[in-house]
């Protein structure tokens, strides 16, 4: 993702932290973190600049902030940039997905033709990210049950004509499909190629209109495209008619929400025990639900992140000040 036009001085001063180190140290440089996790009592939490990383990072900082943490909230919406500002301690937390971080630290550390590492086996992936993540001083916690993967869509007058509910259903139909989705999906294991060889979905084109795009959605609800690539906490379904087809087969990789720390500045129990907290409430099902308040009835995220937490029992509902932002 490319960088905002205007640049918060912030971010000017990440920048500058993080110039020429896009790859970030060299593991041989690097070895194994022996020095005792920490609990920083101030903490920068990060976020991706997208609703969801932002409703995350909210939640992560009004956890901290209710665990005696003072808190401030950083977007920056490059991995290339808030990775390596996360080792060095720039950045102390982000919501990150199991997944695709693992994937990304492996090409990282290995080159980017280095076979992947996630999977649909949520402890294989995880083994294989905390493996990546601990000899440059990261720790991942532990992913709870809200998981932002892909996913595929289709009309919902299409799914009950043909009597669709799962994609195992429509590879059976041998129906000729064309599927809106990003330019990359014609050659991503888990998008067209998949499709065709684990489900047998006669995918005939794609429609590079992006991933949960409203063109995209549009295209499908129109007729135009008769399958969409979104994710599971798309919250804007409804809106076009759309549905899921289950993933039956699990050809998508465990993409959990996991939240990573700088090991020595925020690994230690107090920052760790906060932030577990949201593991034992939040579902990808609420993770949608969040993310509709923010996307579509125009909620801050702030707002929505704090009544979700006082809902949920995890926050008293008081007027705490919110996180300092630095956007």
């Amino acid at each position: 993702m490319s960088l905002p036009a205007r640049t918060p001085a912030a971010l000017v001063l990440l920048l500058a932290v993080c110039a020429g180190c896009g790859t970030g140290p060299a593991l041989e440089d690097q070895g194994e973190v022996t020095a005792p996790p920490g609990d920083s009592r101030r903490l920068t939490v990060g976020s991706a600049g997208v609703t969801e990383s932002d409703l995350l990072a909210q939640m992560y900082a009004l956890l901290l902030q209710d665990a005696g943490h003072g808190t401030e909230i950083l977007s920056v919406t490059n991995r290339e940039l808030y990775e390596p500002a996360l080792e060095r301690g720039r950045i102390d937390v982000v919501p990150e997905y199991a997944a695709t971080f693992a994937d990304w630290l492996n090409a990282k550390a290995h080159g980017p033709d280095a076979p992947t590492v996630g999977s649909p086996d949520r402890a294989a992936t995880m083994t294989a990210l905390r493996a990546l993540a601990a000899p440059r001083g990261l720790t991942v916690l532990d992913p709870g049950e809200a998981v932002d993967r892909n996913a595929f869509a289709v009309t919902a007058v299409f799914a009950a004509e043909h009597g669709l509910k799962t994609l195992s259903d429509l590879g059976a139909t041998g129906l000729p499909v064309r599927l809106a989705a990003g330019d990359e999906c014609v050659r991503r294991p888990y998008c067209a190629p998949g499709l065709k060889e684990v489900y047998g979905i006669d995918v005939t084109a794609v429609d590079p209109k992006g991933v949960g795009t409203t063109p995209a959605k549009q295209a499908v609800q129109n007729g135009q495209d008769q399958l969409v690539l979104t994710t599971t906490t798309d919250a804007t379904l409804d809106e076009f008619g759309l549905v899921l087809l289950a993933d039956d087969k699990h050809l998508q990789n465990a993409d959990h929400i996991v939240p990573v720390v700088n090991r020595a500045r925020a690994g230690g129990e107090g920052v760790t025990g906060a932030l577990g907290r949201l593991n034992t409430v939040l579902t990808t099902e609420d993770l949608a639900h969040l993310n509709e308040q923010v996307d579509s009835w125009r909620r801050l995220p702030q707002d929505v992140a704090r009544n979700y937490l006082v809902a949920k029992g995890l926050l008293k509902d008081r007027p705490d000040r919110p996180a300092r932002s630095a956007r």
